[in-house]
């Protein structure tokens, strides 16, 4: 064997370039991260940016008529806000069912939708209960400025709504939708062999 030139040509930079090509390189730090964080949370992202998206059209018919029932039928606000919530839960079922985690397992459909709007009533109360707080408990003391249609808003849908729609997704994907359960993993000719 000749031994190799103590200086570099370019036949040997080209190889040693092509060599280093082929071998492993650490992943670029935020890229990788990202990816990693993607491959961990992707479907939860995924699943929250349907719940969104079908959340924001409930609160929308919610906000409609929750304000047309007060405002224009003059009805009092807690019995406006129970109406509206009932109805907009009604669209948020069915938009959760068969879009957001219609590739969850199945179960009875009357369980799922009795659990759905007890979770849902749950929900409903928490709004109800930052409405009622901010309309007769803080309004007996501030009438001028709880108690008026903005303050009503802010309660109910800020406030309110943001609180019950946390608890929302994390009661309808931990107890309504429930995730299918893992497939078995069959065993390996090593397993069998040894009895395990």
């Amino acid at each position: 064997m000749l031994p190799l030139p103590s200086r570099p040509n370019r036949y040997s930079r080209r190889v040693a370039a092509t060599m280093t090509r082929n071998q492993p390189v650490a992943p670029q730090t935020r890229r990788g991260l990202l990816r990693a964080l993607l491959d961990r949370f992707g479907h939860l992202v995924h699943e929250m940016s349907k719940f969104a998206t079908v959340g924001g059209l409930a609160f929308l018919v919610d906000l409609a008529l929750f304000n047309y029932l007060a405002s224009v039928r003059h009805m009092p606000p807690v019995a406006a806000k129970t109406i509206s919530t009932v109805i907009a839960a009604t669209l948020a079922f069915l938009g959760n069912r068969f879009w957001t985690w219609r590739h969850r397992q199945r179960s009875h459909p009357a369980r799922e939708y009795a659990l759905f709007f007890f979770f849902n009533g749950v929900g409903l109360g928490i709004a109800v209960a930052c409405l009622a707080i901010s309309r007769y408990g803080l309004g007996s003391v501030w009438p001028g400025v709880f108690q008026t249609p903005l303050a009503d808003n802010i309660a109910s849908f800020v406030v309110g709504t943001g609180l019950g729609t946390l608890f929302r997704f994390w009661s309808y994907r931990r107890f309504v939708f429930v995730e299918a359960g893992t497939p078995p993993v069959p065993g390996t000719s090593h397993d069998r062999e040894s009895g395990a």
